[in-house]
């Protein structure tokens, strides 16, 4: 009797979860933050309880993992809204190498060491640091690493790099990312009207290419 109890209580909570993840859509599985990860972590926890105290009623396990979900979708859709809520939900990336140049003082900050950095660059099939432009730790904890440009005689290109940095994002000004490339919110606005852009609240994304061009995607119609 005791372990049909367990073998019901385990494929209802199973269910219970799986509904539960669905519910909290694609996001939350394939972009892990720090914050899906506690919320991740309280939910595993719920569910052992639940299966291994069989005195415990299923819904004092169901309801937590209810409303755990639900303030992981509330967050989720406030950090749309809001660029404030996002930076505080999903953190910001910050850059270890900058133009071929390490920042020890960034990889201090997120207590990162050298042995870390030469992990993630080997995952990313990288052998060597002077092969390195740019790598960027993700709020996810995932370095992205970007090469120096070579010639087909694997030669350096020469020339100055830009971070791939969005400038504006959804109609908001990055003034941030205008300040590592050292321009300003005045600059990007003059710019975008020589593009015939009068308003930066139509845009959803913009860069800045490495050839000095925009890449300028619009907001859809509603």
């Amino acid at each position: 009797m005791v372990y049909t109890t367990i073998i019901l209580r385990t494929l209802m909570i199973y269910l219970v979860i799986l509904l539960v993840l669905r519910f909290m859509g694609k996001r939350e599985i394939g972009q892990l933050s720090v914050l899906d990860f506690v919320v991740s972590i309280m939910i595993a926890e719920l569910a052992v309880i639940s299966i291994e105290n069989t005195t415990v009623p299923m819904l004092h396990t169901i309801v937590p993992i209810v409303v755990l979900s639900f303030i992981q979708i509330v967050l989720a859709y406030l950090s749309l809204k809001s660029a404030n809520m996002r930076d505080w939900v999903d953190g910001k990336p910050s850059v270890l190498i900058n133009e071929g140049k390490i920042d020890e003082h960034e990889m201090r900050k997120q207590r990162y060491n050298f042995d870390d950095l030469l992990v993630q660059l080997r995952q990313n099939k990288i052998s060597r640091l002077s092969d390195v432009e740019f790598a960027i730790l993700e709020p996810s904890g995932k370095l992205s690493v970007i090469e120096k440009k070579n010639d087909e005689n694997n030669k350096e290109i020469e020339g100055k790099y830009l971070m791939p940095l969005p400038l504006i994002l959804d109609g908001k000004v990055q003034h941030d990312h205008l300040e590592k490339i050292n321009q300003t919110p005045l600059w990007l606005r003059q710019e975008m009207r020589k593009l015939g852009i009068k308003d930066i609240k139509n845009i959803s994304y913009c860069a800045l290419n490495d050839n000095q061009s925009f890449y300028v995607d619009f907001k859809d119609e509603k």
